[in-house]
């Protein structure tokens, strides 16, 4: 993805960087030079890929825990209706997949995207020995690590460092405020792009001192829109311990700036091909949109959705979250195909667990563990796959069902046959590949 042009200039403006490497802002003499400097090799950078060299995924997180059940509703389940006697949505509301399953009524974007045959429905997604704790089983999810190991390394990093070793900062973009855990690796990549897509002087230092510290200051404190902030500053330091202190910063630092030069520019001049819905979720698939469409090279892109976390009064905010949610997506669909990236381009959602069948005393649901995958996308073979876990209490494991699919062969089947890299070095370990995409 380097250009020779760009990479000589950035050998000049790293040699005219080190008096000031020590400072979080480019000094502005420095800064008006790499402005124009970054003008020139704009088009060379990015008229030659028009956009449509690479393969993309787009990762959705949909944290807090999304309710499976009142997502992908088993309507004509009675174990469903039982456990449920509030929460349970009634067969004839609902958004009918087929003669088992039904999308709520909510979701008229899945839905279509569904009927297009462009969705794939994992279900029964979880992991052995799932862990109820948000901040665990999201760092489970974020690390690929096994339940009982305690991993520092995100498993999209860990493709950066496997497969983009020498690529720009913009191999991977996450659109928010905190840098997903996901994004860890041993030499520090990936930039971030605040809601709204604005590249102001306040979110280029955000990308300097994101790549520097491996974390966002701004995280929230509940932890359920990122990973673990340690654990990114982590990988960081131990990237910087490999090289000397002044080398790392102001590498880091130039990274960051050239980075965010780019994508400022290309937000400044990409208008959307598609009308998106104004919820915060619609603007970060957006602004994903715009740079795809504005020719970014980037791999991955990261974007999440709060609010799931839904042990109170469940039913109308699970309804407004899954309208924004399918909605959103269906835009973003609708988005690529016009722009012509359909083909090359895969989203997947997922959240950390399920819910627990059983409605609790406050007509929400407690955390639970396995739930479904939607995954969307030019390559991707529309469907249902594999079986709906049972709802049987006597099947059950401490009130909640019992997983059908790894989440890890979900990723490896992404890493194989999408992006093209070798799961193994990224998971650890082989897991079998799934259908929803073709060999």
């Amino acid at each position: 993805m380097n250009q020779p042009t760009l990479q000589t200039r950035r050998a000049f403006l790293r040699t005219t960087l080190l008096g000031g490497a020590m400072t979080w802002t480019v000094p502005s003499f420095v800064h008006l030079t790499m402005r124009s400097l970054y003008a020139d090799t704009l088009d060379l950078r990015t008229a030659p890929r028009t956009g449509k060299d690479d393969t993309i995924l787009v990762v959705l997180q949909l944290a807090g825990g999304n309710d499976g059940l009142n997502t992908l509703v088993p309507w004509q389940n009675d174990f469903y209706y039982n456990a449920r006697p509030r929460l349970a949505l009634p067969g004839s509301s609902l958004l009918r997949v087929n003669d088992e399953l039904a999308f709520h009524h909510a979701l008229t974007g899945m839905q279509a995207l569904y009927e297009e045959g462009r969705l794939a429905i994992i279900q029964g997604v979880g992991y052995p020995n799932p862990n109820r704790s948000h901040f665990r089983s999201m760092e489970i999810w974020q690390t690929a690590s096994d339940a009982d190991r305690t991993e520092s390394l995100g498993w999209i990093g860990r493709y950066f460092d496997h497969q983009c070793a020498g690529e720009d900062a913009t191999v991977g973009v996450h659109v928010g405020n905190t840098p997903p855990q996901a994004f860890a690796a041993r030499m520090p990549k990936g930039v971030t792009v605040p809601t709204g897509g604005g590249m102001n002087r306040r979110a280029m230092a955000r990308n300097e001192h994101a790549m520097m510290a491996g974390a966002d200051d701004e995280a929230h404190h509940d932890g359920l829109d990122g990973g673990s902030i340690d654990m990114l500053g982590g990988s960081a330091r131990q990237a910087m311990s490999h090289e000397h202190p002044l080398d790392f910063l102001e590498r880091t630092q130039l990274d960051a700036q050239v980075s965010s030069e780019q994508i400022g520019a290309i937000l400044r001049g990409a208008a959307p091909d598609a009308v998106y819905p104004t919820s915060r979720l619609g603007r970060d698939l957006q602004t994903v949109g715009r740079l795809i469409g504005g020719g970014m090279t980037s791999r991955v892109y990261y974007v999440s959705q709060g609010g799931y976390d839904t042990h109170a009064n469940q039913a109308g905010a699970h309804e407004r979250l899954l309208r924004e949610l399918g909605d959103a997506l269906h835009a973003f669909a609708q988005d690529m195909t016009q722009q012509g990236n359909f083909e090359r381009v895969v989203i997947m959602t997922f959240s950390e667990f399920g819910r627990r069948v059983q409605e609790n005393a406050n007509n929400g649901t407690d955390h639970g563990a396995a739930a479904p995958v939607f995954i969307t996308g030019g390559a991707v073979q529309g469907g249902v796959f594999e079986k709906m876990p049972s709802l049987n209490p006597a099947d059950l494991v401490r009130g909640d069902l019992q997983h059908a699919v790894d989440f890890r062969s979900i990723y490896a089947t992404l890493l194989e046959r999408h992006l093209r890299a070798p799961s193994a070095p990224v998971l650890g370990r082989r897991f079998p590949l799934l259908d929803f995409m073709a060999a």
